[in-house]
């Protein structure tokens, strides 16, 4: 199958997997609120979740919506198909608000569609290429990369866990982006390896890994929604990091080229400053929303608005 042709499977498994992610996000938000707050990364959280309806479609849609993404990665560069799952932050604002029989904030579509726009420039910018079949990982030059990713995730964890701040949710979401976009890179890999034969990724790395990252990811994400008020901000965090780490594993440890000329590297700078302000705008505008509900519930000093949780949306 040829490039244009593959991109024909690729682009719309990518956005429809981005819905269903959407609606997943959505519908996990509104049932980790149902029940008792549990540590990080405790196994209680989906035990109890287990037992929510809400909870269940979120589950399914979660399935559906990984497969769509496997396919996707498995006719498209990482480079291609990551940035795409970014408009998941807009499905999951529009079913949100859907879920609550509200209508959407405009303004927090607006900061999704600025995320969105962003990675799009980006994607536009680096004129991502495949390499074969990526098949294999290459650790020698993306070692300092690995050394990196593992030292942020860690670091988000330790900080989620003695704060009590409201940034510890964006932390959480953080960790959670960094850890799908490394589950999403060896998928591709994978991808590839199958190509070579049903049994062939039981000898690889790539299998294990996203057997092990790929859940802890899964109840990170869910921790993220229990802890916070909002849905909008913490996945456009997840939905943006997500893709930007998935391009820099294509890229070192895929061997996936992007453009890299001066003025190209000063347009992508730019789209990921305005994938930056899209998330700050869509955090500050969660915090007005919140105060606005606790001075509607006359409870303005409410304990969610000491911590300074954004509100749902």
């Amino acid at each position: 199958m040829d490039g244009s042709t593959a991109l024909v499977v690729a682009v719309p498994a990518a956005i429809v997997g981005a819905a269903g992610f959407g609606l997943a996000t959505a519908a996990q938000q509104r049932a980790t609120k149902e029940v008792d707050v549990a540590p990080t990364l405790s196994p209680k959280l989906i035990t109890d979740l287990l037992r929510r309806p809400m909870w269940l479609i979120g589950l399914v849609a979660t399935i559906l919506a990984f497969t769509l993404q496997v396919i996707a990665l498995a006719y498209g560069p990482i480079a291609i198909v990551q940035p795409l799952l970014v408009t998941g932050v807009v499905f999951a604002a529009g079913f949100s608000a859907l879920m609550s029989r509200r209508r959407p904030d405009p303004l927090i579509l607006l900061g999704a569609l600025l995320c969105a726009a962003g990675l799009s420039a980006f994607l536009l910018l680096a004129r991502p290429v495949p390499s074969g079949e990526a098949s294999s990982l290459d650790f020698t030059d993306g070692l300092p990369l690995a050394f990196a990713l593992v030292a942020a995730v860690a670091a988000c964890l330790i900080y989620a866990a003695s704060s009590t701040h409201w940034t510890r949710v964006l932390a959480l979401a953080l960790a959670t982006g960094i850890l799908y976009g490394v589950t999403a890179g060896l998928v591709k890999a994978i991808t590839g390896q199958l190509r070579l034969g049903l049994t062939e990724p039981i000898h690889h790395f790539a299998l294990y890994g996203v057997i092990v990252l790929g859940p802890i990811g899964f109840l990170l994400s869910q921790n993220t929604f229990q802890q916070g008020r909002v849905v909008s901000s913490a996945v456009a965090i997840i939905t943006s990091v997500d893709p930007v780490v998935a391009v820099l594993i294509g890229t070192f440890w895929l061997g996936e080229r992007v453009e890299t000329t001066p003025a190209l590297l000063a347009g992508e700078c730019l789209a990921a400053v305005v994938v930056i302000a899209g998330i700050v705008f869509i955090t500050a505008r969660g915090a007005h929303l919140l105060h606005e509900i606790d001075e509607e519930e006359g409870h303005p000093l409410s304990h969610a608005a000491r911590r300074g949780d954004p509100a749902p949306g």
